[in-house]
């Protein structure tokens, strides 16, 4: 990265995704792991573990796609 330069908003919005997105994963993979109590309507289907593991990709392929010192053609 040159002197004075600036980051992309979007490599910021993708660490947030990629944050987000490890954290609702690793809460699923412990649901997973140890079922709660009280199961809601739809838990089979285990949305936190999918979702999770979707916003985890988008972030790291925007973190990626908009990284600090990627040259630009």
């Amino acid at each position: 990265m040159k002197a004075g330069g600036s980051l992309s908003i979007w490599f910021f919005v993708g660490l947030s995704l990629g944050v987000t997105g490890a954290l609702i994963l690793i809460q699923g993979i412990y649901e997973l792991a140890h079922p709660p109590e009280y199961q809601t309507v739809l838990s089979q289907l285990h949305a936190n573990v999918w979702w999770g593991a979707l916003l985890t990709i988008m972030g790291g392929a925007y973190c990626i796609h908009f990284r600090p010192g990627k040259k630009s053609e």
